[in-house]
């Protein structure tokens, strides 16, 4: 492997390192001009940046054929400190891929099922609103939301068609209604 050392000022003072790939493959890495920026930090970019997972811990009871909020009561994990009332609020600005699921169940019958995307307090997309004829569906979807890292939040709503008392179900930590997101680039 052959390193490329580029000094780092006029002082001759910092270091820059490129170590080529342990291949038999040329590469070319094109940098652009002084005007171009090619790193601002670490923390603006996708593997660093703000990401979730949570889930709900108990069964949420809920009105047939009403859009309601989802309740997720336990966090996997929250690496920016952004979710909280089953909310998240990114404080870094770009795209975020979104994934959710909804377990749903009910004491007599379920018609139909359905869940939304929400930003900002209004659907930004729904995701499903599929016939069920049997059982106690688990519908998912997932979305890429551009965020503003300053007021922009999303939260997922659902909905159940059914006769009996319906619910967000809860079995366990794996069966379940989920919510998970991750920053995918910066803007």
């Amino acid at each position: 492997m052959s390193l490329v050392k580029i000094q780092g000022n006029a002082s001759g003072t910092g270091e820059f390192t490129i170590a080529a790939p342990n291949s038999n493959t040329n590469r070319t890495l094109t940098l652009p001009d002084n005007t171009g920026t090619i790193l601002t930090s670490a923390s603006t970019f996708a593997g660093t940046g703000p990401a979730f997972s949570a889930y709900a811990d108990t069964a949420q009871t809920i009105t047939a054929s009403t859009l309601t909020k989802v309740t997720l009561g336990t966090e996997d994990f929250d690496t920016n400190s952004n979710f909280a009332s089953s909310r998240f609020t990114p404080t870094v600005a770009g795209y975020y891929q979104f994934n959710a699921q909804i377990y749903c169940k009910s004491t007599s019958s379920i018609s139909n099922v359905s869940f939304a995307f929400y930003k900002n307090g209004s659907s930004f997309t729904r995701v499903f609103n599929i016939a069920v004829s049997s059982g106690e569906p688990i519908v998912n979807g997932s979305c890429l939301i551009s965020l503003n890292g300053s007021t922009d939040y999303v939260e997922i709503y659902g909905v159940i068609g059914g006769t009996g008392t319906v619910s967000f179900g809860f079995n366990d930590s794996t069966l379940t209604s989920r919510f998970s997101g991750a920053l995918v680039r910066a803007a």
